[in-house]
């Protein structure tokens, strides 16, 4: 039995201090590092979600994306059913360095607990979920490089099995200040054909 057909109902790409939507610039700055370009990103979206402030870049990035994608997705105070599939390659090692710098160094020996909470990669998943009122499938899987195959796949069985209604799907990378996401939202309608061609196509612009 054929698959039934899933498309892309939105993406967005962030990196090199550049936001695109669908294919659009929609944001840009000077070069600068990611703390000025996010901070300039969150009064560009006119956000008004203190806790931002807190995260570590790595999620700032992927909340930055999720924002862009899911806040026209209907009152953020109801129930939504949208899952979240995420992935990068390098985890959450850009703070885990940041939090072993912080206990390696014993004249200034400081163990955050602040810092701690985000040396796991699917915290972004939580921050997300918190913000959008998702309490639906969410996974953050690591892969050495994009897989738009293995995203493909996963999320179309979500929708198939009425796991979900839409899933919102990931490439969050950042360490050392090099970054790069890529989001979309997997519907059963819209436009543009969910397949791994035109995935490889969307990341790659």
């Amino acid at each position: 039995m054929a698959a039934n057909k899933t498309y892309i109902q939105s993406f967005c790409t962030i990196q090199n201090n550049q936001i695109s939507l669908n294919g659009e610039v929609v944001f840009s700055t000077e070069p600068t590092v990611f703390s000025d370009f996010s901070k300039k990103t969150y009064q560009y979206l006119e956000m008004n979600y203190p806790k931002f402030f807190k995260m570590d870049n790595l999620s700032k990035l992927a909340f930055l994306g999720a924002e862009l994608l899911l806040k026209t997705e209907g009152d953020s105070s109801t129930e939504n059913n949208t899952a979240l599939v995420f992935a990068n390659k390098s985890s959450s090692l850009d703070t885990d360095v940041k939090y072993q710098n912080s206990i390696s160094d014993l004249e200034n020996y400081y163990p955050s607990p602040a810092v701690f909470v985000y040396t796991l990669p699917n915290i972004c998943l939580g921050e997300i979920s918190i913000k959008h009122q998702l309490k639906s499938e969410n996974s953050f899987f690591i892969f050495v490089d994009y897989n738009p195959e293995f995203m493909e796949k996963y999320s179309n069985i979500l929708l198939e099995t009425k796991k979900a209604d839409k899933v919102l799907c990931g490439w969050v990378e950042y360490y050392n200040e090099d970054y790069k996401a890529f989001l979309y939202l997997v519907d059963k309608e819209g436009e543009i054909e969910h397949n791994q061609e035109i995935l490889k196509k969307l990341y790659n612009q």
